[in-house]
């Protein structure tokens, strides 16, 4: 019988993304990327830790400044925040805005349509103060 060797499990879609900006905001200041691996249990690499933050950089999720010879970085953005980036780069990047919309909107289900209208209302009402 052969032993064979277990993968470590594949994460989701932006999965890492999330675990970082979680680690970043238990932060009690900005925090380096070594800081954020050793948070996350030290199982990835420093240069991947390195590359998410970058992406959530690219993304206006995360801010840095210097810190010596690297950087301090510190949440900009929660998860809800990030989601909708993710919305709003995938709307600009269909030809045709209104389907997509009417689509998505079309799609939702009765508590979701509520509240976004409540969403829409109070936005409406923000803009005429």
């Amino acid at each position: 019988m052969t032993e064979q060797r277990q993968r470590p499990r594949r994460r989701g879609q932006g999965e890492l993304e999330a675990l970082v900006l979680s680690a970043l905001r238990e932060a009690d200041g900005p925090a380096t990327a070594g800081w954020v691996q050793e948070r996350l249990g030290g199982d990835l690499a420093y240069t991947t830790v390195i590359t998410i933050l970058t992406r959530l950089l690219a993304k206006g999720a995360v801010t840095r400044e210097r810190a010596g010879r690297s950087f301090a970085w510190t949440s900009a953005s929660d998860q809800a925040g990030l989601a909708a980036h993710k919305m709003r780069r995938v709307l600009e990047s269909e030809g045709d805005r209104e389907a997509v919309l009417a689509s998505f909107v079309t799609g939702l289900g009765p508590d979701d349509e509520r509240l976004l209208r409540e969403l829409l209302g109070q936005s409406r009402n923000e803009g005429e103060d």
